[in-house]
């Protein structure tokens, strides 16, 4: 598109003004996302630095809810069909893909354990330390990728902090940790990708019979890694290719 701005005498038939340096027109080119800025004097073309005024917006992570935990048949049937966090989180080698594939088509069988119901127990008070202590608010919301809606996530907890998409991620452990165990930072990495985010919290408490070892969970961030979400990404679809392969 091409606007022509011109210095006008004030006249009706919209014929261009004459200058003591000449008639002067502003020209305004516009290409793809950028723009550059042209004056003409006596012939002359002049380019002023171009202007950013169309760049992309960055998809807003909220307009991409599929469902939320509340309504756990919805929530539990979208992600039946789709790559979930906690999918990625075993998708590390040949055989574990196999093994996701056959768990997504026939089902895994478990439905907990006093370690799972101890960790949804504890979850939502962790849940209020992580927003007093650094401003993430849980959240139950099933999220899908950008452009690829059987890529799917539901972070434990999702904000906006100085216009960054921040996420936490709660875990309960009968056992010390020393580092981040990798499943976990697979699933991390999934999670940063669905929702555009760079940074994710961490957070665990570990028990000892159940019962809270530190009067604080402990964290670590984790920044986002490419080259990972790369290789989950790759992963991933494969998984879904080899879901919807005939039997």
């Amino acid at each position: 598109m091409r606007l022509f701005c011109q210095y006008l005498n004030n006249s009706v038939d919209g014929t261009r003004a004459n200058t003591p340096g000449g008639a002067c027109e502003l020209e305004f080119l516009r290409g793809g996302h950028r723009g550059a800025l042209a004056t003409r004097d006596n012939g002359g073309v002049t380019m002023q630095p171009e202007l950013d005024l169309w760049e992309p917006v960055a998809p807003n992570h909220r307009d991409r809810i599929v469902a939320h935990a509340e309504d756990r048949v919805a929530w539990l049937r979208a992600r039946s069909r789709g790559v979930t966090a906690t999918d990625a989180a075993r998708l590390a080698t040949e055989q574990s893909l196999r093994g996701v594939v056959e768990s997504k088509l026939l089902g895994s069988g478990f439905t907990g354990n006093a370690f799972t119901d101890h960790g949804r127990l504890r979850e939502p008070e962790i849940a209020r330390w992580v927003l007093a202590q650094h401003g993430i608010t849980a959240s139950s919301a099933l999220f899908h990728a950008h452009d690829q809606p059987l890529h799917l996530a539901t972070p434990d907890g999702v904000s906006v902090i100085d216009g960054a998409v921040v996420l936490s991620e709660i875990k309960t452990t009968h056992k010390a940790w020393r580092s981040i165990p990798r499943s976990y930072l697979r699933q991390v990495w999934w999670q940063q990708y669905v929702l555009g985010a760079d940074r994710t919290l961490v957070v665990w408490e570990q028990h000892d019979d159940f019962v809270p070892v530190h009067a604080e969970p402990q964290c670590l961030w984790v920044e986002r890694d490419e080259d990972q979400i790369h290789a989950l990404v790759g992963l991933a679809d494969r998984l879904l290719d080899l879901m919807r392969a005939p039997n």
